[in-house]
């Protein structure tokens, strides 16, 4: 089947020989790469450094080499998809991340381990930054909201089957088990990719790989001043639920004294949140426009974040309301983010991968630097909301200097 004899994008038409929902499917199923990356291992990060012969923390630090890396390659997987297509891109990276994660499940000590990770990382955000170009190269307005909902309805999965089977995998057959399983996991999608997942770029809409093209482009995206307030508006407002996911082994463990099995007690409510979120935004769309969608799902964000401080401030954390408030803010947040996405991507209509790439870049970054700090906000469940109220208040007040800076156009 060949899949470089396309129509053209503007068309919005899936190539022949593909579905849609397939296509669906495959777009949200690579996500899954980020969150099992993130989430599975959470659980064992205590038996990794008790087989390690090192402290937790330095465990930890293994997260911020995958995240920086992460970030940092994140912004050229869109710029190398624009210039080489979607699909050969992708491939190649789940290959490259099923034999780093193979590599992970044999480390035999902290530096081969912190090595793996960082590869892991520059694979891993692959699916996520292509799959948004995708979008943008079949589906324009209300489709593109559609279509970039479900699949963050599907991606929801993932951060609730990730922190719970890391939880057994780590209870039946040790930490590295976690590892393969990623291997598994990425050799599955390869395979589902090969058959479900088209070539969305055509020769014609292709971009140069020049340095000196390259670094104009990165230029013109990355001194867009509406395109930096959005882009550091999701950053910020992702934050705030970020620093419950990295904490998640000191929140739940520590603070509310579950096991190292009984993560569903978050992610469960966490992926439940995202679903009726994505699915809102679905709604939406067409109906009210995606400056309304942003705005009514900071609107639910902030009263959540104003919720967990007041309760955290005044009644000791006990289940289930340390979660509540945590459930509604991913609820505003998902929301409002399928629409965020696509007006940072709707800047730049001839270079939606490098966009993409420069948002998954700030987004990433900002992340990697949450985890290298994570453990100051760990002390209590009231710092962790007085955090989550900060990262939103800031990214509220991003979210309204683009609406400003754009309010003509």
């Amino acid at each position: 089947m060949s899949t470089d004899t396309l129509t053209d994008p503007e068309e919005c038409q899936i190539p022949e020989g593909f579905s849609r929902a397939g296509l669906t499917f495959v777009l949200a199923a690579l996500t899954w790469i980020g969150p099992f990356s993130i989430d599975a291992y959470l659980p064992s990060l205590p038996a990794i450094a008790e087989s390690l012969h090192v402290s937790v923390s330095h465990v930890q630090q293994t997260m911020t080499a995958f995240l920086l890396v992460f970030a940092v390659m994140s912004l050229w997987h869109g710029a190398i998809s624009d210039a080489y297509g979607r699909r050969r891109l992708t491939l190649i990276s789940l290959v490259c991340f099923l034999l780093a994660s193979l590599g992970c499940a044999m480390a035999v000590n902290m530096h081969l381990l912190m090595f793996f990770r960082a590869l892991q990382g520059a694979t891993a955000g692959t699916g996520m930054i292509v799959g948004r170009a995708i979008v943008r190269d079949l589906f324009d307005g209300a489709e593109a909201q559609r279509l970039m909902a479900r699949v963050a309805a599907i991606f929801s999965i993932a951060p609730i089957l990730a922190p719970v089977l890391g939880g057994w995998f780590q209870v039946w057959f040790g930490w590295r088990s976690i590892f393969v399983f990623m291997a598994l996991l990425s050799g599955t999608l390869f395979l589902s990719c090969r058959h479900m997942l088209p070539e969305t770029l055509s020769y014609k809409n292709r971009q140069r790989l020049e340095p000196v093209f390259l670094a104009r482009s990165y230029w013109k995206v990355l001194t867009n001043r509406p395109f930096l307030a959005a882009c550091s508006s999701m950053a910020l407002t992702n934050a705030g639920l970020f620093i419950y996911i990295l904490g998640a082994p000191v929140f739940l463990m520590k603070h509310l004294h579950l096991k190292e099995t009984e993560f569903i007690f978050l992610f469960l409510p966490i992926s439940i949140a995202l679903i009726a979120g994505s699915w809102m935004s679905s709604r939406f769309a067409g109906r009210i426009s995606g400056r309304h969608t942003i705005s009514l799902g900071y609107a639910i964000a902030s009263l959540a974040a104003i919720g967990n401080f007041l309760l955290n401030l005044l009644v000791p954390p006990t289940l289930p309301w340390a979660i509540v408030p945590i459930f509604v803010y991913v609820m505003g947040m998902s929301l409002a983010m399928p629409s965020l996405t696509l007006i940072t991507l709707d800047l730049f209509p001839s270079q939606r991968g490098l966009a993409s790439s420069c948002q998954g870049f700030i987004s990433l970054a900002f992340n990697s630097v949450v985890s290298a700090f994570v453990a100051l906000t760990w002390g209590t469940t009231l710092s962790l909301a007085i955090t989550m109220l900060l990262m939103l208040g800031v990214g509220v007040a991003t979210i309204c200097i683009y609406f400003r800076l754009t309010r003509h156009s």
